[in-house]
C-alpha cells in the first residue's frame, strides 16, 4: 500500500509554515511575548507585595463572601499550609500564569462564543476548530509556542490558553442557545432590538453556564502547570517536574497538594458565582 501512494509531506509543511511565520512575522511575537510576561510579572508583583498572611485571609473573606464559612476556612488553611511548606513564591507564579490565561480565554472566547451563537455560519468553522484545540494532546502546543515565543513563562501562557479556551466558547454557545424561546419572543413582542435581547435576556439567563466554562478553562489551565514547566514556566509545575525527574517523591507530593488547594479554592468560588446568578435570574 505504502509503495502505491506516496507520503504526503506533511511534517515539512507545518516546518516551512512554521519558518515563514517566524521569519515574517517576528516582530510581532516579540511584542506579544513582551506584553504577556509583563502581565504576569505585574500579577506577581502585586500578589508579592501583600504579606503571605494577609494575602492568605483576603482570598478566605472572599471566598467566604462568595461561597460558605466552610470554603472560606479551607481556603485560609490551606493557604497557610502552602506558605508553612515554602511554596508561596511559586504558588504566586502558578497563580498569576492560570489567571492571565483565563482573562485571555474569557476575553476572546465569550465574544468568539456569543458571536457563534448569532451566527449559524460562525458556529460551524468554530464548532471543528474547537474539537482539534481539544483532542490534540496538550504537549504538542509547546514546540510552536518555543518556536514563536522562545522559553520561559508565554509558551506556558500561550500553550494554555489554547487548551483552556474551547468550554468557555463551547458553553457560552451553549448557555445562549439554551434560553427558552418563549422568553426571546416576549423580548422581541416588546420591540426589543438584537443587542437589548442579547444584553438584557440572553446573556443574564445564560451567565451560570458561561460561568461554568469559565470553571472548566480554569481548572484546564491549571492542569497545564506542570506541562508547561517543561518549557521554562516557573510555578508549582515547575517544583513537580524537578521532583519527578530527581526522584523525590516527598517533594511531588507537597508541591502537587499546593496545586490542589488552588484548583478547589478556585473552583468552589467560580461554582458558587454561577449558582448566585442563576439564583438571581430566577
Amino acid at each position: 500500500m505504502n509503495n502505491w501512494i506516496p507520503k504526503i509531506p506533511l511534517a515539512d509543511w507545518i516546518d516551512q509554515f512554521v519558518d515563514w511565520l517566524t521569519s515574517n512575522f517576528g516582530g510581532i511575537f516579540d511584542g506579544v511575548a513582551n506584553g504577556l510576561e509583563n502581565i504576569v510579572t505585574g500579577i506577581v508583583s502585586v500578589l508579592a507585595f501583600i504579606h503571605p498572611i494577609l494575602l492568605a485571609v483576603i482570598i478566605s473573606l472572599l471566598a467566604w463572601w462568595l461561597t460558605k464559612k466552610s470554603i472560606a476556612i479551607f481556603s485560609l488553611i490551606g493557604f497557610l499550609i502552602i506558605d508553612y511548606l515554602g511554596y508561596w513564591s511559586a504558588m504566586l507564579d502558578t497563580l498569576a500564569l492560570v489567571l492571565t490565561s483565563v482573562i485571555i480565554s474569557i476575553v476572546v472566547g465569550i465574544p468568539l462564543g456569543i458571536w457563534a451563537s448569532q451566527k449559524e455560519t460562525v458556529r460551524k468553522i468554530v464548532s471543528p476548530i474547537l474539537d482539534f484545540m481539544q483532542t490534540m494532546p496538550a504537549f504538542v502546543y509547546l514546540l510552536p509556542a518555543i518556536f514563536f515565543f522562545n522559553i520561559g513563562v508565554v509558551p506556558g501562557v500561550v500553550a494554555s490558553v489554547i487548551f483552556a479556551m474551547p468550554p468557555t466558547i463551547r458553553l457560552t454557545i451553549l448557555g445562549i442557545k439554551q434560553v427558552p424561546e418563549d422568553i426571546i419572543e416576549a423580548a422581541e413582542s416588546f420591540g426589543s432590538t438584537t443587542s437589548q435581547r442579547l444584553l438584557k435576556v440572553q446573556l443574564p439567563l445564560a451567565m451560570p453556564t458561561i460561568m461554568a466554562g469559565i470553571n472548566q478553562s480554569i481548572m484546564l489551565a491549571l492542569s497545564m502547570v506542570v506541562i508547561a514547566s517543561m518549557v521554562g514556566a516557573p510555578g508549582l509545575g515547575e517544583e513537580v517536574y524537578r521532583a519527578v525527574t530527581q526522584l523525590k517523591t516527598g517533594v511531588g507530593v507537597e508541591a502537587g497538594l499546593a496545586i490542589v488547594i488552588v484548583a478547589i479554592v478556585l473552583d468552589r468560588i467560580t461554582q458558587n458565582i454561577g449558582k448566585k446568578k442563576q439564583r438571581g435570574n430566577i
